[in-house]
């Protein structure tokens, strides 16, 4: 994806609340494009995805007009939780621009409580192994 020029800040660099929008459009990518399941078959079978923690650590800052590279990664499971970790890297350098993690709950649609994650989906989520390419 492109740097747009609304993503920039007084500073004259992407504002740090627009990484968690880059990793977010990348997660929803991948879900459809690598692991089969999009957000949307996850809307019919009444669950959701609730963003619970977020850590980002900011390296080097983009500009207007980069092009940018995002690796999404599942870390580890927890009940209703998953750790998905990220990488933002300037394009043409692949210089590490920020990185950290998401802590996603899982909820059911219907009463807005968080829910265990089934093994199938795991399973559906865990078959790629880390040298898989999941970058957008």
């Amino acid at each position: 994806m492109n740097v747009r020029p609304d993503d920039i800040d007084m500073n004259n660099h992407v504002h740090n609340s627009t990484y968690l929008d880059y990793v977010l459009y990348a997660r929803y990518d991948q879900m459809a494009r690598c692991y089969g399941m999009p957000m949307d078959e996850f809307v019919k079978r009444g669950w959701a995805w609730f963003v619970k923690a977020a850590y980002i650590e900011y390296k080097r800052p983009l500009m207007l007009n980069d092009r940018v590279l995002i690796r999404t990664w599942l870390d580890s499971f927890d009940g209703s939780d998953v750790k998905v970790g990220f990488e933002i890297f300037k394009k043409e350098s692949m210089k590490l621009s920020a990185g950290g993690y998401f802590l996603n709950t899982m909820i059911s649609i219907k009463t807005g409580r968080s829910q265990e994650i089934p093994d199938w989906v795991i399973r559906q989520y865990t078959q790629f192994t880390e040298d898989d390419t999941h970058a957008t």
